[in-house]
Formats: C-alpha cells, sequence, structure tokens
C-alpha cells in the first residue's frame, strides 16, 4: 500500500493554515455582488409586481362589443312589443314606452357588473344603440345614438359614485332609479311632457320600469351568467371566487 503524501501532524497543521472566514464565491470563485476586479456590483433587486391595467383589456373590450350587439337586437325586440302594448293600453297608449322603459337600458348596468371599469356601460349602451341604428333601421336615426348615451350616463352614475367598488342590490336599484330620472329629464325636453296632466304618472312608471327591467334585471342576469363560470376572466368572476 502507498504511504501517504503527509504525516498527520503535517495535514492538521496545513488545515490550520486555510482561512474559515472567506465569504461564500460563486461559480467563478467571485462574491455575489463584486464584479471581477473586486468592485462591488450592482445590487440585486426583487422582482416587482406590475400595476394593474386600467384600460380595457383585449378580451373586456370584446366582451363589450358582444353585450352591445346582443342587446341591440333585443332591444329591438322589445320595439316590437310597443305597439301591441300601446293598444292593450287604451286610452293611455303614450304610456307604452315609459312601461319598456327600463328593457331598453340593461345593458349599461350588466356590462359595469361584469367588467366594473369606468365607462363601459356608456359604451354598451351607445354600442347597442348603433346597431339598432345601422342593422335594424330604427326609426329614431342617428340620434338614437345620443339617447343611448344619455342612458348610459345615468346607468352608471351610481356605480361611478361608489367608484365601481360597490355592487349590492341597492346599487342596482339606484342604477334604475337614476337612469329614469336622466332619460325623463331628456325626453321631457325632446317630447314635451312636463306640459301633460299625467307627467307625474309617467314618471313613476318609468322609475318602476327602470328600477326592475333594468336596475335587478341586471343583478339577475349578471349572477346567472357567472354562475355558468363564462364569466371567470373578468372583475365579477374575480369577485365570487373571493
Amino acid at each position: 500500500m502507498a504511504e501517504p503524501r503527509t504525516t498527520p501532524q503535517q495535514a492538521t497543521r496545513s488545515a490550520a493554515a486555510v482561512p474559515t472566514d472567506q465569504p461564500p464565491t460563486g461559480s467563478a470563485g467571485v462574491s455575489p455582488g463584486v464584479s471581477g476586479g473586486g468592485a462591488p456590483g450592482p445590487a440585486v433587486r426583487p422582482t416587482e409586481r406590475p400595476a394593474p391595467r386600467r384600460g380595457l383589456t383585449l378580451h373586456e373590450t370584446v366582451l363589450i362589443a358582444v353585450l352591445g350587439v346582443v342587446f341591440g337586437f333585443v332591444y329591438w325586440a322589445f320595439v316590437q312589443l310597443w305597439a301591441p302594448l300601446q293598444l292593450a293600453m287604451g286610452p293611455l297608449a303614450d304610456l307604452a314606452a315609459n312601461v319598456l322603459a327600463g328593457a331598453w337600458i340593461v345593458v349599461g348596468p350588466l356590462a359595469t357588473y361584469i367588467v366594473r371599469k369606468p365607462g363601459v356601460g356608456i359604451l354598451a349602451e351607445t354600442l347597442a344603440a348603433l346597431v339598432e341604428v345601422v342593422f335594424l333601421a330604427s326609426p329614431a336615426g342617428p340620434l338614437l345614438l345620443v339617447v343611448g348615451l344619455v342612458q348610459g350616463v345615468g346607468a352608471e352614475l351610481p356605480f361611478a359614485l361608489t367608484r365601481y367598488r360597490r355592487f349590492g342590490w341597492w346599487v342596482f336599484v339606484a342604477s334604475g332609479v337614476s337612469t329614469a330620472l336622466v332619460t325623463f329629464a331628456f325626453n321631457a325636453v325632446r317630447f314635451g311632457w312636463l306640459g301633460q296632466d299625467y307627467a307625474m304618472l309617467r314618471l313613476g312608471i318609468q322609475v318602476v320600469s327602470c328600477v326592475v327591467l333594468c336596475g335587478l334585471a341586471a343583478r339577475l342576469l349578471g349572477d346567472a351568467l357567472a354562475r355558468t363560470g363564462a364569466l371567470d376572466a373578468f372583475a365579477i368572476g374575480a369577485a365570487r371566487r373571493g
């Protein structure tokens, strides 16, 4: 058997001569944070999380466009119910539009409920009006775009006042009320409703219609869609996950 090159005493002295307080070195024999020439290198910073996007994402934009197109056709379908309802209401036929008023505004609070960003309700309502004008030949003509804009403002106002952080039932009721008041004021100037004997009856009917067919219906429809899982990629889905 070959003899070792050093005796145990020599090995002990050699090990003691090696300093033990040297800093750890990297794979190239250089301490972390120190450059090859001995100068301190740049400090390593932890990865920062990107800030959330404030604007609309692509899939949110697509969703709003789809909602605008779909409800443009839904609104057109309710227009077809207008004349039969006038016949059924007899002497109060002129109030048929107020009975159906909320059904023509539901996409505003619905889109806001799903996406929860500023301007979404206004955009969805205006797109629905555009579909009615361009593809369905609405008799109101281009003025309907202004109507859609006004409806969207009225529907989105209560959500904006909560900074898009509250989506309880009371906010949807408030959305219906504000929609009714804003659109009634607009149409009162447009059609001269204030000079009529039953102006307050007209306003009361419109408030009830907008609360039920606009505000509460939007909340129910949004919850029903969210339960299917189809909206998991949007703010309403994240809120449900908690």
